[in-house]
């Protein structure tokens, strides 16, 4: 079971297109205010980044649209740690509505950066032992089917 984040989000009339429901580029969005909660949830403050003279940048990011999320629907989400290493993080994300419905998921590629250098480095210890810590409890989970998945058009032999 992947890892609740405390944070819901309602979905506004001005993130509505023409299709009559949330853009696309609107999951994004919300996608990245997700992350923003995970790192918080990790015990990953603003003020800690500060103080390391650290961030973290997104890398890359595969968003799957599996629902459509509509006018006004409550929308939840979840995290999965995949993988890491010194100074990279593999996770995905997974938006839900209201009955438990995945509606959409993206799994990204974050990437820690030195504030000075706007360069990559290793994760500070202090951070480095917070994912260790979720590690133990992620390592065992079951990976969603849409991690590692492959845009293509399937043809018939």
């Amino acid at each position: 079971m992947m890892i609740p984040l405390d944070f819901s989000i309602q979905v506004k009339e001005e993130w509505v297109d023409y299709n009559q429901h949330m853009n696309d580029a609107v999951y994004a969005k919300v996608f990245s205010q997700a992350g923003y909660e995970m790192m918080l949830g990790l015990g990953i403050s603003r003020e800690k980044l500060e103080q390391h003279e650290y961030t973290y940048f997104t890398l890359e990011t595969h968003l799957c649209y599996l629902k459509e999320a509509l006018l006004g629907e409550v929308l939840h989400l979840e995290w999965q740690l995949i993988d890491y290493d010194s100074k990279r993080l593999h996770v995905f994300l997974k938006m839900m509505n209201a009955n438990g419905e995945p509606i959409a998921t993206s799994e990204q590629m974050i990437i820690g950066v030195d504030s000075r250098t706007r360069k990559s480095a290793p994760f500070p210890e202090e951070f480095l032992s917070l994912i260790e810590q979720a590690w133990s409890e992620h390592q065992h989970m079951i990976k969603p089917e849409q991690v590692g998945k492959v845009i293509g058009i399937k043809r018939q032999k």
